[in-house]
């Protein structure tokens, strides 16, 4: 099969041919249809985060079941399905306590004395993220995807698997944002305009979307935010204390910076919940005002906000089939496989939410 390989960091991805496995008692093959180009893979290709190479990247994707392993009984041949990379093993203290995407078992991976899920002429082909969905198979645990109805579109459906999943689930699960409550929301990238849009079908009553890109108001606005901040020129928090009279209850930071970390922290009003989605580069600090703690503020990190995807993710797909989870305009682009590479570059300049490889 055809796959975008990550050889050496800081260096383009290598579309080549890779060997893929078939299916062992609990693992599925997909034939990849909708693969999400995300910021994630990017902080791996250029050294932020370390990753055993070689390896394929992806992980925000969806397709259509191929094969099935003996044991698999959560879905079967033909079923659409939305991968995730929170793959569970269903029976470690995690997952007992209903705590999914916290789970790290390596019952959910091959073993070391088995044959790899991946592989080259040159050896094995490192797995990324319990996926590797930049390519026209994936082989996965059973409990990495979640069969959904076959009406959704897959190229919309790819979009839940990671960006959208972690951007509503940050504002429903990780920070439970309430009806009525206020929200300010940094960088408006894919997983920023989904915790916006989450804050919207959550209830809050307003919405303070912020970038650097003035250009991005317009859709900020389509996705439920009522207001809008250009960070270019501003002081972000206090323009948002200014607009809200004191700060707001639920800050996200979807970026993956030290300071736009800090700045969701200092927006907050008592009581408020700061919320750090963005990947914020190995080896970096934040430094926050220990007085403010007195005003029992909080600041948590979020992963992929908090899922329990066999059952969110079939849901989003409701809201989206109900015009309340909007996907369409999420998508800027819609590419080939081998234009991936021009995809990322696209992305550093701000002015894509999202490119979609479609196969």
């Amino acid at each position: 099969m055809k796959a975008a390989v990550l050889r050496e960091v800081g260096k383009p991805l290598q579309i080549e041919d890779v060997q893929i496995n078939k299916p062992g008692p609990h693992e599925v093959l997909i034939r990849t249809a909708a693969a999400g180009v995300c910021h994630s893979d990017l902080h791996f290709i250029e050294g932020s985060y370390p990753h055993p190479l070689p390896a394929v990247l992806g992980h925000e994707s969806a397709g259509v079941v191929e094969q099935v392993g003996s044991e698999v009984r959560t879905v079967k041949p033909g079923d659409h399905v939305i991968t995730c990379l929170s793959a569970f093993c269903g029976h470690c203290e995690y997952c007992l306590t209903g705590h999914m995407s916290l789970c790290v078992s390596p019952d959910t991976k091959r073993g070391k004395d088995e044959e790899p899920r991946l592989s080259s002429p040159t050896g094995p082909m490192m797995q990324y993220l319990n996926l590797s969905s930049f390519a026209e198979q994936m082989l996965i645990h059973e409990h990495a995807c979640v069969a959904i109805r076959p009406d959704m579109p897959l190229d919309r459906a790819a979009l839940i698997g990671c960006g959208v999943m972690t951007g509503v689930g940050a504002a429903m699960h990780t920070s439970n944002v309430r009806p009525g409550d206020t929200v300010a929301v940094i960088g408006l990238g894919g997983v920023g305009l989904a915790a916006v849009n989450g804050a919207a079908i959550a209830g809050a009553s307003r919405i303070i979307g912020i970038d650097m890109a003035p250009g991005k108001e317009n859709m900020a606005k389509a996705f439920g935010a009522t207001d809008f901040i250009c960070a270019k020129d501003a002081d972000v928090v206090k323009e948002v204390i200014e607009l809200t009279k004191g700060g707001v209850q639920h800050s996200f930071e979807a970026i993956g910076l030290s300071k736009t970390a800090e700045q969701a922290f200092n927006m907050l009003r008592r009581g408020g919940t700061a919320n750090i989605i963005g990947m914020i580069p190995v080896g970096q600090t934040i430094s926050l005002m220990g007085a403010a703690f007195l005003g029992e503020k909080r600041i948590q990190g979020s992963l992929m906000g908090s899922n329990r995807f066999p059952v969110d993710m079939p849901r989003l797909v409701d809201f989206y089939l109900a015009g309340k989870l909007h996907l369409d305009d999420m998508i800027s682009r819609r590419i080939k496989l081998e234009d991936v590479n021009e995809a990322f570059v696209e992305m550093k300049t701000g002015a894509v939410a999202r490119s979609v490889i479609v196969f």
